[in-house]
């Protein structure tokens, strides 16, 4: 132990920071760092091994990602996506709380959605102000009107939390457009259960594998009435969105198509699918492309991403948009100041899980204050992600909150302020040895209509660098695996038999294991992963990216329409030659 995590204990030391370690309590008497309950199993075990065995598990991590394509991008050079060997660990009882938590959240947002493009209630009573709906960027009086069948807006939602000084948690931001990493879950449970073996079969650890059949569910669940076999697809914006490698997984563990725009096409207000055995009817589309670039007759006209005419047929019931169009109204973090409001108006009920405290600078005062207190606090864009646009203000240069300061008195409606707080930290394997690093959590909710699932876990995002306190992999982030303990004891597994654990705690993939139940056989005819980017942490990349896309799209088509022209002058030619 004194090897691994040698040295650890005096980061614990009292006034020496004002972060919550998950897992460890502090230092002991005899020097040597006290494990708190959850983690108790966890450490005995790391303890047994030097720090040159688990950074030889870690290297073993790190090339089952290489291999499997699983790499991002930073600084201009491919890496594979970092995940560190260390597991984030939260106790069963604990865990229950952050479900019902993120169960009332999603239900919340759900009612708020409903109410926006529908009575707008909220407005009326006084708990919502009318601007914040008008001048949301990602509202769309479009989407008015269009509903699923059983109602849900929000099949998929990524509720990021942390942990604040004090262990408690908190809610960062609500992500119910097209929320990202869930892919990585799965992964990063599938890679840990083949590289740490022994740690599983001393643990209770609950499986993550559910996943594909849960949301397979929920989409079948929101197909249009009257079907009762609905045809479902994932649409994707193709091979260079950064979470293409989450579009395929998907597919591939759904058991369903993997499409783009042009696989698709509207005609008599329906949607089909070319296939080489003829047009198949479409039933419901998890659809993995951003609001504007979904439908060129509606949003973006240059759009070569999407299907002319699919808010027509979803407008008609005929197919189901999953998520649904415009809910990046909830994801404004101007919104989200209002959720704990929205949940004792719409639900009669308090907050399980409270927010960051937040100043909405559309209030004078507020702005005032924050402007005077801007070297303390932390900024962001109220339609930012992937940690871009966020100013943390202890860290920022005086040119860069000078021009900070300007940008928050031109927009005040475009901004929220948010006090610093000190992440978690978990143990992280460093270059420097098991050194601090803070963490967030992305728990993963599945809306069938009927229940909402909470994946058990979630999305553990790691800040690598010393210090850093924003988490997302644009940053240089990387990942932990996240176990939620079960009741009773570990399963009664052999720590050698490593295919038997991987089959128990991860969705299996095409290696002869057998499938969750449900699941689908079409999978197999969806192309192995190729290598791919990591995701942006928020929705399927970012509006730039999406514009890159865009214009990659536009010069592939440009290219085919040259192609098809100089056959048809060969064609041309070779009927006036004869």
């Amino acid at each position: 132990m004194a090897d691994l995590f040698a040295g650890y204990g005096a980061t614990l030391a009292p006034g020496r920071r004002p972060a919550f370690d998950e897992m460890f309590a502090g230092p002991a008497e005899d020097g040597h760092v006290r494990a708190r309950e959850p983690y108790r199993l966890l450490h005995a075990a790391l303890s047994r091994m030097t720090q040159e065995e688990l950074r030889g598990r870690a290297d073993a991590l790190a090339n089952s990602y290489l291999a499997q394509g699983v790499t991002f991008d930073f600084a201009g050079e491919e890496r594979p996506f970092p995940l560190d060997a260390v597991p984030r660990v939260i106790p069963e009882k604990e865990w229950r709380d952050v479900e019902a938590g993120v169960r009332q959240r999603v239900r919340a947002l759900e009612a708020l959605l409903a109410d926006v493009y529908g009575r707008q209630d909220a407005v009326r009573d006084g708990v919502l102000p009318a601007s914040l709906i008008a001048t949301s960027a990602h509202f769309y009086r479009q989407a008015a009107g269009i509903e699923s069948a059983n109602g849900v807006r929000v099949q998929v939602s990524g509720i990021d939390l942390i942990r604040d000084e004090k262990g408690a948690w908190r809610v960062l931001e609500d992500n119910v457009r097209v929320p990202s990493g869930v892919s990585y879950i799965v992964s990063n449970r599938r890679v840990m259960a083949q590289t740490l073996p022994e740690l599983f079969a001393s643990m209770p650890v609950r499986p993550v594998g559910d996943y594909p059949h849960r949301l397979l569910e929920a989409l079948r669940a929101s197909a249009p009435a009257g079907v009762d076999d609905p045809v479902v697809v994932v649409l994707t914006p193709g091979v260079f969105n950064s979470a293409y490698f989450e579009h395929t997984l998907l597919a591939r563990l759904m058991g369903v198509e993997l499409v783009e725009g042009r696989d698709l096409y509207v005609s008599g207000g329906h949607v089909w699918m070319r296939a080489t055995a003829g047009p198949t009817r479409v039933d419901v589309i998890y659809r993995r492309i951003d609001d504007e670039f979904l439908d060129p007759l509606q949003f973006r006209a240059d759009s070569v991403l999407g299907t002319p005419g699919l808010l027509m047929a979803a407008r008609l019931g005929n197919v189901t948009i999953a998520n649904a169009v415009g809910n990046g109204v909830a994801d404004d973090k101007l919104a989200y100041t209002y959720l704990p409001d929205l949940i004792r108006y719409y639900l009669s009920e308090e907050p399980i899980i409270p927010n960051v405290d937040t100043w909405r600078l559309e209030d004078p005062g507020a702005l005032e204050e924050v402007l005077d207190r801007l070297d303390e606090l932390v900024v962001k864009p109220v339609d930012g992600s992937g940690g871009k646009g966020l100013v943390v203000g202890p860290a920022a240069s005086r040119a860069e909150l000078d021009t900070l300061r300007q940008k928050l008195i031109a927009d005040p409606r475009g901004w929220i302020a948010q006090p610093v707080v000190q992440l978690s930290t978990i143990p992280t394997l460093t270059e420097d040895g098991m050194q601090p690093r803070h963490t967030d959590l992305r728990p993963f909710a599945v809306n069938s209509g009927n229940d909402i699932w909470v994946l058990p876990g979630g999305l553990t995002r790691v800040a690598l660098p010393a210090g850093q306190l924003v988490v997302n992999s644009s940053q240089g982030g990387g990942s932990k695996d996240t176990w939620v303990l079960g009741r009773g004891k570990a399963p009664t597994t052999d720590a050698h038999d490593i295919s038997a654990i991987t089959a128990a705690q991860a969705a299996p993939l095409d290696d002869g294991t057998a499938r969750p139940p449900g699941l689908g056989d079409a999978a197999h005819a969806t192309p192995l992963l190729p290598p791919q980017a990591a995701p942006e942490d928020q929705a399927d990349g970012s509006a730039r990216q999406q514009q890159q896309q865009q214009q990659q799209a536009q010069r592939q088509q440009a290219q085919r329409q040259q192609q098809s022209q100089r056959q048809q002058e060969v064609v041309q030619r070779a009927v006036s030659d004869r």
